[in-house]
């Protein structure tokens, strides 16, 4: 048995985020259409059928563009809290609709998903572990600040995706007016290549296998400069930067 993960999109133009064992597998978000969806599962060998349920973050766009149509076409169930759905005028099948609680864990087959509360600017943002037979995989990305529910739920993982938004000099010095700067920087927007590397640098797990940073700024940050800074912290872990054009992955995590 395995448990592969991959990002389908990673960044302000679509996030999605793919976690399934041989049997079962869920997405973390669908910002993208699910015509591409499609084409990069297929792309990377994984089973669209073998997906379960899709969890919804938080209303932004780039993270629920494509779920109605995916939802819809594909009978999947939708996890989302119904302030998200509000927010994000989402309009989905009732027979398809569900709920979650913060610190109340679903099922899945093998795999558990453990919902929790997060800072952003959302009105009921949330972010996820999987679990599955003693692994566990987080989807850490939109997020304002480190607080301790992130702490306990990263240090616990074999694999993360794990949000690298912005160098702080290329925001400072960028061309986006004052108030988004603000929104990006405070402590309801995104994290920085900086505030992630402290969080591996002090509480990634021993066992940690892959860190795959995610949802890069087109504008505010670069591959190359993440890739460098994270670098020296390397030892013991594959680190991969997730595409925001493109599939990443697939990686494999053993039992």
């Amino acid at each position: 048995m395995s448990l592969q993960i991959a990002s389908l999109n990673s960044g302000s133009n679509g996030n999605c985020y793919y976690i399934g064992d041989d049997h079962d597998a869920i997405l973390v978000d669908a910002g993208i259409s699910c015509r591409e969806t499609e084409r990069r599962l297929a792309r990377l060998g994984l089973e669209l059928k073998k997906i379960r349920a899709v969890f919804i973050s938080h209303e932004h766009s780039d993270h629920t563009r494509g779920v109605r149509v995916l939802s819809k076409k594909h009978r999947i169930p939708v996890y989302i809290t119904e302030m998200t759905r509000q927010a994000g005028r989402l309009y989905l099948e009732t027979s398809l609709l569900n709920t979650f609680d913060e610190g109340k864990p679903l099922t899945f087959g093998r795999l558990i998903v453990h919902p929790f509360g997060k800072h952003h600017d959302g009105v009921d943002p949330h972010s996820f572990t999987i679990s599955s037979n003693g692994l566990r995989v987080g989807v850490f990305t939109d997020i304002g600040r480190v607080c301790e529910r992130v702490i306990a739920h990263f240090s616990q993982c074999h694999a993360a995706f794990l949000e690298a938004n912005y160098d702080p000099g290329m925001l400072e010095q960028g061309g986006y007016p004052a108030w988004l700067k603000r929104r990006i920087r405070g402590g309801n927007g995104h994290l920085s290549n900086t505030e992630s590397l402290e969080l591996v640098r002090a509480h990634r797990s021993p066992e940690l296998r892959y860190l795959i940073l995610s949802h890069l700024s087109a504008i505010n940050n670069r591959p190359d400069i993440v890739q460098e800074l994270f670098r020296p912290l390397t030892n013991g872990f594959h680190m991969e930067t997730a595409s925001r054009y493109a599939e990443t992955g697939p990686f494999c995590l053993d039992f």
